[in-house]
């Protein structure tokens, strides 16, 4: 037996045994038994609060993907809202919203008297606190496209009030009707035997993803497609302006430029700006493209152009680590066989680093999509858009709102029923970050190219 394979420590107790394992050796494995053990504990903590964050998250927020209407039959009084007979539809959008909620309330009263509910309620004004503010509006534009029914009864379906909304899905309870001016227990007797009748459903709410945001008054109209589109108008801005000119600047930087100390000063320069919080770029956006450059203000060019400022530095840095992952001998083969810099680097290099390039860049947009506080320094916030814009100009220049906004919005007021919707902005923000990671993955696997 030679030193090398002798402890000497050990050596008059006799040889050391290969497969029976010694105490250092046991306590090593112990040891790594142990950290095997806490990584897996990491893990588990890990998948626990993300079940719980998504379980949170869809408890508080599928229930605004449902909404409560009411199907009544409406009588279209031609003495209230043609009272010339004429047919003028200039007369007839001379009536206001308050002419037509009288004909909702008793439509609604006729309805409960004809089925024979017992309820105290026998005026038409008990009515008001079952529908939304928004029905009287629903009619009016219903009569002023269709003024030739006037005089006839048409069934609609109109919202339901939030009080009896959240009342259906359990937000509303009668213990706190002490504390509630807007419903009392009367209406909730009511709307019990409405629902056992079946003129009060709950079904999906398209309104909610196609629909526009609403005054508090109507929370129950309030929908995310203005804000969504506004979005959209944004991420158009931030990829045509930072994908050029991130990866521009990421091959210059990489590939061309020299290493001398102002380069070193702009690759400084450049991780300090990916680490600078969100707000900042937000005044910078403010003073520069509404102060200074006169831009209309809450408008998505503007966001986008803010956000484009926030997103360049991570896009540079991740198409700099694409380009240095690309080993030298693919550069150093093209040059030996007479190609210039720049065919090595367009013709080889870059399709090589396209993975990691539109990977960077997809995952910059979707954290570009979920900022907030860069869309409240230029008043993306505190605007509410109502309606779609009218063409793809008008889109980029006129005010809107974005999804992430949105939900700041609704989330600080007051009544429960913009909580709740919310929670559900979140999901459909949730859906735009998963799709966008899974197209991320998707251009990855499919450009990925092995050596």
């Amino acid at each position: 037996m030679t030193d090398a394979s002798m402890d000497t420590a050990d050596a008059p107790r006799g040889k050391i045994s290969l497969t029976a394992a010694d105490a250092r050796t046991k306590h090593r494995n112990a040891a790594e038994k142990r950290f095997q053990m806490y990584g897996l504990a990491a893990i588990g903590t890990g998948i626990f609060f993300l079940v719980v964050l998504l379980w949170a998250i869809l408890a508080n927020g599928l229930t605004a993907f449902q909404q409560t209407f009411i199907e009544v039959p409406v009588y279209l009084d031609e003495a209230k809202l043609d009272k010339n007979g004429n047919r003028d539809i200039e007369d007839i959008k001379k009536v206001s919203t308050f002419g037509y909620q009288p004909l909702i309330q008793q439509a609604i009263l006729a309805q409960v008297q004809d089925e024979g509910f017992d309820t105290p309620l026998e005026d038409a004004k008990d009515m008001k606190a079952l529908i939304s503010a928004s029905a009287a509006a629903q009619l009016r534009d219903y009569v002023i496209a269709n003024p030739d029914r006037i005089g006839q009864t048409i069934d609609f379906r109109i919202l339901a009030s939030s009080r009896v909304d959240g009342y259906f899905k359990g937000r509303v309870k009668r213990d706190d009707l002490a504390r509630d001016k807007n419903i009392d227990a009367e209406h909730l007797d009511l709307v019990d035997q409405m629902r056992r009748a079946g003129l009060i459903q709950k079904s999906f709410n398209t309104e909610f993803i196609f629909g526009a945001d609403a005054s508090e008054s109507r929370p129950e109209q309030a929908g995310l497609g203005v804000s969504m589109l506004g979005s959209f108008f944004m991420m158009l801005v931030v990829l045509a302006l930072s994908l050029p000119i991130g990866v521009a600047a990421s091959i210059y930087l990489e590939e061309f430029a020299p290493q001398n100390r102002w380069t070193d000063l702009i690759e400084v320069n450049i991780s300090n700006l990916a680490a600078v919080p969100s707000i900042v770029f937000g005044i910078l956006g403010l003073a520069v493209f509404i102060q200074f450059m006169h831009l209309p203000q809450s408008a998505p060019l503007v966001g986008g152009l803010v956000l484009t400022l926030m997103t360049l530095p991570t896009i540079i840095i991740s198409t700099r680590a694409s380009l240095k992952s690309v080993p030298p001998s693919i550069r150093d083969a093209a040059l030996g066989v007479g190609a210039s810099k720049m065919q090595a680097v367009f013709h080889h290099v870059l399709p090589l680093a396209m993975p990691g390039i539109l990977t960077g860049t997809i995952i910059g947009l979707a954290q570009a999509l979920g900022e907030t506080a860069p869309l409240l320094l230029i008043g993306m916030v505190g605007y509410i858009a109502t309606n779609y814009p009218d063409g793809i100009a008008e889109g980029f220049m006129s005010p809107n709102s974005a999804m992430p906004a949105q939900i700041y919005e609704w989330a600080k007021r007051a009544d429960p029923a913009y909580y709740e919707r919310a929670w559900g902005g979140i999901i459909i923000l949730l859906v735009f970050l998963l799709t966008m990671n899974i197209i991320a993955i998707i251009l990855r696997r499919r450009f990925e190219r092995r050596w």
